[in-house]
């Protein structure tokens, strides 16, 4: 069957640790954003550098009512140990997680976020649809925004800028807004790096979509945390 959502309150709640296979320890805090908005409802999730105003990246099936909803990022700090940091030696910061929050309510039930002419039910064991980072960074926007930051392409303008400002914020999220259209992206950097990162949709107790959650394979499965 199709790769099974983790549990992503554990992701989100500040102060839960993991352990790594090499030793090293994770702890867990959050990083709000500021607000997204979604003129038209339809949520796009991919690499910026790559794919943004390609017209590559379709909008998941599952939309949304427009508005303005807040994005936040589980962020891991990682270090060995009884590893004591020096003054001005900055923590291994990696983003697990990025979250487009809808609703303020809990989920109750995980879907795959999966875009037209792409069918869950085809999926085999463990497999899952997802979007593919070659420029270490993802983020989340309107399908209505693609063409609005042609001045996010390459190693210069404000996309580029936002993530080489450096400072402990470096990781994002940050949160990109095109002066002519007032059209908006929240991007932030992914996990480890490169790779192909699944997005998931969970549904409160009423079917609603209460989140978007893109998760960067930071956290070890529930099974691995509790060996």
């Amino acid at each position: 069957m199709p790769m099974r959502a983790p549990d992503f309150s554990w992701h989100f709640t500040p102060g839960n640790r993991f352990e790594e296979e090499s030793g090293h320890i994770g702890t867990m805090s959050l990083v709000t954003g500021g607000e997204l908005w979604l003129p038209t409802g339809r949520v796009v999730a991919c690499d910026p550098f790559v794919a943004l105003g390609t017209g590559e990246s379709e909008p998941f099936t599952a939309g949304v009512a427009p508005g303005r909803y807040h994005v936040e990022c589980a962020v891991a700090t990682i270090t060995e140990p009884d590893e004591q940091l020096a003054d001005d030696e900055p923590p291994h910061l990696r983003i697990a997680a990025a979250r487009l929050v809808i609703k303020d309510s809990t989920p109750v039930s995980w879907e795959i976020a999966h875009q037209a002419g792409q069918d869950p039910a085809e999926l085999a064991d463990d497999e899952f649809f997802a979007y593919g980072v070659d420029a270490g960074t993802g983020c989340f926007y309107d399908a209505a925004c693609d063409e609005s930051f042609p001045d996010c392409v390459g190693d210069e303008g404000p996309l580029w800028d936002a993530f080489d400002a450096g400072g402990d914020s470096y990781l994002g999220p940050h949160t990109i807004t095109a002066p002519a259209t007032g059209h908006q992206l929240v991007a932030f950097m992914s996990g480890w790096g490169d790779g192909a990162y699944p997005t998931w949709i969970g549904r409160d107790a009423d079917g609603d979509v209460a989140c978007f959650v893109t998760d960067f394979f930071v956290v070890p499965s529930e099974e691995d945390r509790a060996a």
